[in-house]
C-alpha cells in the first residue's frame, strides 16, 4: 500500500516550488501518494500568531538577500528554472484559494504547477482571477465553472479547513511533508522524506 503524504505548500514560497519540482520523481522512487495540500502561508502564521518573515530577520536563514541566493542554488542543483517574482502584481491569498478550487475540481496538482510557473518561471503579472481561470483553462478545467468554485464560499471554507489539518499535524511553514503524524519541514528535507519513504516501502 502506497505510503500517504501530505504536502502543505505555498504558492508565493520560492521553496514549495522548489519541493514541488521533486514530487513526481518522489513517487516514482518511493512508491509514496503525495496528497497535494493549498495554503495561504501568512493565513498559517496568523492562526499561529507567529509570522517569522516580518520585521527583523531572527536569522541570517531568513534575510531576503540569502534567501533568494540560497534558492538560486537549490534551482541550479535540481536543473529547473528559477527567476525572483519581483514586480509581479499578485494576491497570494487569491492563488491559494485557485489552488484549492482546482482541488475540488480533482485537477490541483497539474494546476498548482502551472502556478508555480506562472510566479517563478515566467513572472506573469497581473497574476489575477483572470489569469488564474486561463490557467485552468490549459489543465483542462472548465473556465466558467472553475470560475465559480473560485468565487464559492465552500473553497474558503476548504482552504480555512487545510490550514486547520496544517496545524493540527504540527505545521509551522512551507514546504512542510507530514508523514504517519510527524513533519518534515523545508525543501531541503527532502533527501530525509526520501529516506523514511523508502525505509516504509
Amino acid at each position: 500500500m502506497a505510503v500517504p503524504v501530505d504536502f502543505y505548500y505555498g504558492l508565493g514560497s520560492r521553496y514549495s516550488y522548489l519541493a514541488s519540482s521533486q514530487i513526481a520523481q518522489l513517487e516514482a522512487d518511493t512508491g509514496c501518494r503525495v496528497r497535494w495540500r493549498p495554503l495561504y502561508s501568512a493565513d498559517l502564521f496568523s492562526r499561529r500568531d507567529a509570522n517569522p518573515l516580518q520585521g527583523a530577520p531572527i536569522s541570517g536563514q531568513y534575510a531576503w538577500d540569502y534567501r533568494r541566493f540560497d534558492a538560486k542554488c537549490w534551482a541550479d542543483y535540481y536543473g529547473v528554472p528559477f527567476r525572483e517574482p519581483d514586480g509581479i502584481e499578485v494576491d497570494w491569498r487569491l492563488l491559494a484559494l485557485a489552488a484549492t478550487a482546482a482541488a475540488r475540481m480533482g485537477a490541483v496538482e497539474p494546476f498548482s504547477q502551472k502556478l508555480f510557473e506562472a510566479v517563478f518561471v515566467r513572472g506573469t503579472s497581473p497574476l489575477d482571477a483572470s489569469a488564474c481561470r486561463r490557467l485552468a483553462a490549459e489543465v483542462g478545467l472548465d473556465e466558467i465553472a472553475f470560475g465559480e468554485a473560485l468565487d464559492s464560499p465552500e473553497t474558503a471554507t476548504a482552504h480555512a479547513a487545510t490550514i486547520t489539518d496544517a496545524l493540527a499535524a504540527g505545521v509551522f511553514g512551507v514546504p512542510s511533508f507530514v508523514i504517519g503524524g510527524q513533519v518534515y519541514w523545508g525543501n531541503d528535507r527532502l533527501p530525509i522524506v526520501r529516506h523514511v519513504l523508502l525505509k516504509a516501502k
